[in-house]
């Protein structure tokens, strides 16, 4: 019997997860372990990572892990380099269940950048109102530009050290439109920082603020190494199947 190593942490992953236990699939999902209390999945899960390339492959090895599908966020970029080379290593197939990226749009008034560094920087001297629609891990670049307000968006409470002036809401998507249009005037934001993450559950905040004529600096995403990759939960599905035609 096939066993599945998914990676997870989205609602990709999530819904994957889902359809595998339906099947009676043998399946793992595991989470890096950034979330305080991860949603309750359908199939066992695992929360830390694996020590690196060369722990992920053992892994693999001990628990007999026949399939390996990467559903991680598009910005997880280390952990998606480190699963495909401990699949390599291990020679476990390897699947990435991907989203499409983001595209600006009539109405839109986007500034692309490349990291939050540059982002930092696209803010300007002037005191800003900023949506900073990013995780907690990836907000530390805005401590040196204490001059604006930031409002924060996180999935669990803990309040980020150190940070300036901000107001944390906490709150999970997926977002609505009138959500966040609500949220949007309720701070007064004048600019919404966020990453191409893609995907329909985080889409809204762009709707809102091209609807509200605010711009919006939009970080690209980092370059991930080539790899096998599908966009739908049926399509991983599809692939397992076939592999075990081919004999993999």
């Amino acid at each position: 019997m096939r066993h599945i190593l998914l990676l997870g942490g989205t609602t990709e992953a999530s819904a994957l997860a889902t359809a595998l236990a339906a099947r009676g699939e043998r399946a793992v999902l595991s989470y890096a372990g950034r979330t305080e209390a991860p949603r309750a999945q359908a199939i066992p899960t695992r929360v830390g990572g694996f020590g690196g390339v060369e722990g992920l492959a053992a892994h693999m090895r001990r628990e007999g892990v026949t399939h390996l599908v990467d559903a991680t966020h598009p910005f997880a970029a280390r952990i998606s380099a480190n699963a495909i080379a401990a699949a390599g290593s291990a020679g476990v197939p390897l699947l990435a269940l991907t989203r499409p990226e983001w595209v600006e749009g009539p109405g839109d008034r986007w500034t692309r950048v490349g990291d939050t560094g540059e982002a930092v920087s696209r803010l300007g001297t002037e005191p800003m109102r900023v949506f900073l629609a990013l995780g907690r891990q990836t907000i530390g670049d805005f401590t040196h530009a204490a001059q604006h307000f930031y409002l924060l968006r996180f999935v669990d409470a803990a309040e980020p050290a150190a940070f300036p002036n901000h107001r944390l809401v906490v709150d999970r998507g997926p977002f609505t439109l009138e959500g966040e249009l609500t949220l949007l005037r309720e701070h007064r934001i004048q600019v919404v920082v966020a990453k191409n993450a893609g995907g329909s559950g985080a889409r809204a905040k762009l709707d809102a603020a091209r609807e509200l004529g605010l711009p919006v600096v939009m970080i690209d995403r980092p370059f991930i190494p080539p790899r096998p990759q599908v966009g739908s939960v049926a399509a991983v599905l599809d692939w397992l199947d076939h592999s075990v035609v081919r004999g993999v």
